[in-house]
C-alpha cells in the first residue's frame, strides 16, 4: 500500500520512508558553478554573518520544484533505493548536485521528528556531511550516475511510488529535476546555468525546506567538534599550506576571528604539522612557511556508514 493511494486512518500503520540529506562543505564553489542569495525581503537562516572580508562556508543547495515547499531551496539528497546502501545513497545524491565526489564523508545524525515531512510521508532522514577541499573542487565535472557520453548532463529525479500504476505521486525528498536538462557539448560544463543548483554562503543561507536548517546547524557543530580534537581543517585545502591560509579555514568553520599569534602557538603545539622547508613564492612581502599534515592512518570501517 503507498501513501498517495491509502486513507488518513491508513496512514498511520504506514512505516516510514528512509532518505539521506547530505551538508557539504566547501571554502568556495567550483568554478562555473551558480553563487545563490538569500530571498529577497526574507531573513536567512543559519548563522550570524561573518566579519566583512573574511572566509566563510559554502553549502550546495538545490532548489525542489515540487509541492511540498516547492520552489524552497533543500539540501541535496532523495530516497535510498533498494540496491544502495545509506553511503551509497548520500555519495550518488550529493554527486548528483555538485557533479564532483568530496573528499570526505560522514554519516552525522538520524532526524525523524514525527511532523518534519509536513503533509507528505512521514520520512526518516539519515543526515551526512561532506567535505570538498581544493583539489576536489578542481576536478572536472562529470555526469551523473547513469548518463553516458552523450546523455543529458543534469540530476537524474527518483521516480516515487505510482499510484495504481498511474504517474508517479510527489514526495517531499525526491531530487528536484532541472527545467530542460542540458546537454553536453552545448557550451560550458555540466552543472553550469542550472537554476536549481546553487551554493549559498552558511552565513547567510533562504529560508530551507522541511527541517534541513536543523541539519544545517547540525552538521556545523559536529564540523567545529571535529576542529576541535581532530586534524580535519587541513580536508579543505591543498597539500601544503601556510598557517595563515589553515587560521583562515578555522575561522571559516567556527565563524569569528581567531589570534594569529594563539593559533600559531597552539597550531604547532599539536604536532599534526610538519614544515616541509619550503615557502610560498610570487608574494610581495616576506614569503610564509609552508607546511603540509601529518599522514594518520584511516578511521576503522563501520558497516554501511
Amino acid at each position: 500500500m503507498h501513501f498517495a493511494e491509502s486513507s488518513a486512518s491508513e496512514r498511520r500503520y504506514l512505516p516510514p520512508a528512509v532518505a539521506v540529506s547530505t551538508v557539504a562543505f566547501a571554502l568556495h564553489p567550483p568554478e562555473g558553478a551558480a553563487a545563490g542569495a538569500p530571498d529577497a525581503g526574507a531573513p536567512a537562516e543559519g548563522r550570524e554573518t561573518t566579519a566583512a572580508g573574511s572566509v566563510t562556508l559554502w553549502i550546495p543547495l538545490v532548489r525542489r520544484t515540487r509541492p511540498p515547499f516547492e520552489g524552497r531551496w533543500a539540501l541535496p539528497g532523495g530516497p535510498t533505493q533498494w540496491d544502495e546502501t545509506l553511503v551509497d545513497t548520500a555519495s550518488r545524491t550529493l554527486h548528483d548536485a555538485v557533479l564532483r565526489p568530496p573528499g570526505y564523508l560522514e554519516q552525522l545524525y538520524a532526524f525523524g521528528s514525527v511532523e518534519r515531512s509536513a503533509e507528505a510521508q512521514r520520512l526518516v532522514t539519515i543526515g551526512y556531511w561532506a567535505l570538498y577541499g581544493e583539489r576536489d573542487l578542481a576536478a572536472p565535472p562529470s555526469a551523473p550516475a547513469g548518463q553516458g557520453a552523450g546523455a543529458p548532463v543534469g540530476r537524474t529525479p527518483v521516480a516515487a511510488p505510482s499510484r495504481g500504476g498511474g504517474a508517479p505521486g510527489p514526495r517531499w525528498d525526491d531530487v528536484p529535476p532541472q527545467s530542460g536538462p542540458r546537454q553536453e557539448g552545448s557550451g560550458g560544463p555540466p552543472g553550469e546555468n542550472d537554476p536549481n543548483v546553487a551554493w549559498f554562503s552558511a552565513d547567510r543561507l533562504p529560508r530551507l525546506a522541511f527541517d534541513h536548517v536543523d541539519i544545517v546547524e547540525y552538521a556545523l557543530w559536529r564540523l567545529r567538534r571535529k576542529t576541535e580534537y581532530s586534524a580535519v581543517a587541513h580536508r579543505f585545502l591543498g597539500p601544503v599550506f601556510t598557517l595563515a591560509q589553515l587560521r583562515s579555514v578555522h575561522e571559516a568553520i567556527l565563524g569569528n576571528r581567531v589570534d594569529p599569534a594563539n593559533f600559531r602557538r597552539q597550531a604547532l603545539a599539536q604536532g599534526h604539522l610538519v614544515d616541509t622547508g619550503a615557502v610560498e613564492t610570487g608574494t610581495r612581502h616576506r614569503p610564509a612557511r609552508l607546511f603540509r599534515f601529518r599522514a594518520e592512518p584511516e578511521d576503522a570501517p563501520r558497516p554501511d556508514r
